[in-house]
């Protein structure tokens, strides 16, 4: 018997409303601030992804490279990957040129962290 539930997750960054404007147009998301902390729920309120302010030494991670290890990334299920990733790269993500697969694309969110979108 489960004794806890996942409906959230927070990531560090050094610009919580800058990466969570990201998401949230990602996603369709509302943000809600406070000092340091920034945090986007769903509209039903039963997933959020939270954004915490580093103050210094933030380093964004190495993808593909191990040399800063990624930690965790998220994937996102899109209907149509082009257009996932058209929208994705006009709201300010990079693809890197390394794609491990074809059913889903890797990109960097502007802090630099991994994140995928996924045939569904």
């Amino acid at each position: 018997m489960a004794i806890a539930r996942l409906p959230g997750v927070v990531i560090d960054c050094p610009e919580p409303a800058e990466l969570a404007d990201f998401y949230g147009s990602l996603l369709g998301w509302e943000a809600t601030a406070e000092d340091g902390w920034v945090e986007l729920r769903s509209e039903d309120g039963s997933s959020w992804l939270a954004f915490q302010q580093v103050d210094a030494g933030y380093q964004a991670p190495d993808w593909p490279g191990q040399k800063k290890p990624q930690q965790m990334h998220l994937d996102f299920v899109v209907d149509d990957l082009d257009e996932g990733e058209a929208e994705a790269m006009r709201l300010g993500a990079r693809k890197p040129k390394f794609q491990p697969g074809t059913s889903f694309r890797v990109f960097l969110d502007p802090a630099g962290h991994p994140f995928c979108l996924c045939e569904p």
